[in-house]
């Protein structure tokens, strides 16, 4: 296995100046696992190169378990549950720049305790997308032999479980946040300092005497492009500039799907400094194809040539060929 990833899955309920809808498949580990699978297809006669780990109600469709499954996903680390699916209910307005949560129905996902597949257990990357922080230190720990881990969160966690996070932080390879979320950690407006603070530990539960945070962090700033410090040095790129702005419900996960999986395979990832940019594009482009259809949509029914003539075209723009 190349990439396991740990995360909610669920049904968003979505309203946006562009449109609006009920019922679509969601959740942190599908936007970041379509994302990844898109870009680590399944080679045939092989094992799928990219599992899939979270909980799923009673409810869930088995139509959308069968979507995944034929994106190529492993889809052994999903777990049926007696309730119901998690649900998120959020409305954008405006520039869509944040979204107005309505409603959270945690459900499954709120006694869900993850456990990583005997024969996953030495994966090459091992993200942990949004949830619990507990939930993410249990897969840590079930997972020594990965090579590079990686975790997201989001301000709830930042408001009410900082110290769990700042263990979950110290564990990792890589952190992957937005703006909004660095600089909340940090209890710090200027996003350059408050990125140092993070990595040295100083912004974290018990500052610098508690250790290090992680060796990367990767800063999503949306319309702003991305801020990568990592181990080789600083990396910044624009945002593709679509018109096409429907939703970006995703675009954070699917941002991180399509990073990690450009990173496979390329022996010393976290210093090879060609190798991260090209990530960061990849991940940029895929971004910007997410937020131009309604939740997953488009990242569901994302074509190859399509995206690779966007590629092209952005690596024009920002240089880089």
């Amino acid at each position: 296995m190349d990439l396991v990833i740990v995360g909610s899955i669920g049904y968003d309920d979505l309203e946006t100046p562009e449109a609006s809808g009920s019922d679509i498949i969601g959740g942190s580990a599908v936007h970041s696992s379509i994302s990844a699978v898109f870009h680590l297809p399944k080679i045939p006669g092989l094992p799928p190169r990219v599992g899939i780990i979270g909980p799923v109600g009673e409810d869930f469709q088995n139509q959308d378990l069968g979507m995944l499954e034929s994106k190529g996903l492993d889809i052994t680390g999903i777990t049926k549950m007696k309730g119901k699916t998690f649900r998120w209910s959020g409305k954008y307005e405006g520039a869509m720049e944040n979204a107005q949560t309505i409603s959270t129905e945690v459900n499954v996902l709120a006694d869900f305790e993850p456990i990583i597949p005997e024969y996953w257990d030495n994966p090459e990357i091992l993200f942990c997308a949004n949830m619990h922080p507990l939930s993410q230190i249990s897969v840590l720990e079930q997972s020594t032999n990965v090579k590079i881990s990686v975790l997201d969160t989001f301000m709830l966690w930042i408001d009410t479980e900082l110290e769990t996070l700042s263990d979950a932080l110290r564990k990792v390879d890589i952190a992957i946040l937005n703006e909004e979320e660095v600089c909340a950690i940090a209890k710090e407006n200027i996003l350059t300092k408050a990125a140092e603070k993070i990595i040295s530990g100083e912004a974290l539960h018990g500052g610098k005497a508690a250790g290090d945070g992680p060796r990367g962090l990767i800063i999503k700033r949306g319309s702003s492009g991305v801020l990568a410090y990592m181990p080789c040095g600083i990396i910044v790129l624009p945002s593709y500039p679509t018109k096409d702005i429907v939703d970006p419900t995703g675009c954070g996960d699917s941002f991180a799907g399509a990073f990690l999986s450009n990173m496979i395979g390329s022996g010393n990832m976290m210093e090879d400094r060609e190798v991260l940019r090209n990530a960061l594009v990849q991940a940029t482009v895929t971004a910007s194809f997410t937020i131009g259809g309604l939740g997953s949509t488009n990242l569901i029914n994302l074509q190859r040539g399509v995206y690779h003539a966007r590629v092209d075209d952005y690596r024009r723009m920002v240089g880089l060929q």
